[in-house]
């Protein structure tokens, strides 16, 4: 089985908001974890984003948001989400929320999906199984493009024997 070192990074990437599935299943993959040990080991971490962030949205982010320079940063982060969210949010409920997460794009992640859920005042128990479902979806996703890119680049790896 792979290093220690190997899991711990990965689920560092996983936990990770700018990287999440997209960074700790291909790094995991390529770091010589199988897939089907990669994807399920981040994809439950990545789903532990959602209630570690509404943790600290209903808590430390009170005492934080006293300081100028978090309370800047914060607002332009809820702004943008709430610009990616909250049409889609308005038509499709807490199932807008799985399809966005769901969907392995840079800012479109567990993160982006509870903070936006939080920020327009959905319910949590509903936001927490919508991350979820889009955690695994994305998972999926992200596990099938690192595969199919690395059987298409076998193309360009196999070693070709000539005679005998």
């Amino acid at each position: 089985m792979s290093d220690p070192l190997v899991f711990l990074l990965t689920a560092f990437l996983a936990f990770l908001p700018i990287s999440e599935l997209r960074g700790a299943i291909p790094f995991a993959i390529a770091s010589g974890i199988p897939w089907y040990i990669a994807l399920p080991y981040a994809v439950i971490l990545n789903a532990l984003v959602a209630p570690v962030c509404w943790v600290f949205l209903s808590t430390l982010h009170k005492l934080l948001f006293r300081i100028s320079w978090y309370a800047n940063f914060f607002n332009r982060f809820v702004e943008r989400a709430r610009g990616k969210l909250q049409r889609g949010v308005e038509k499709w409920g807490w199932l807008g929320i799985a399809v966005f997460v769901a969907i392995p794009l840079p800012v479109t992640g567990a993160w982006t999906g509870t903070l936006g859920a939080w920020v327009l005042g959905l319910r949590k128990g509903r936001t927490l199984l919508a991350v979820m479902l889009g955690v695994v979806c994305a998972g999926i996703i992200v596990t099938a493009v690192v595969s199919l890119g690395i059987r298409a680049l076998e193309v360009f790896t196999k070693q070709v024997r000539l005679g005998n």
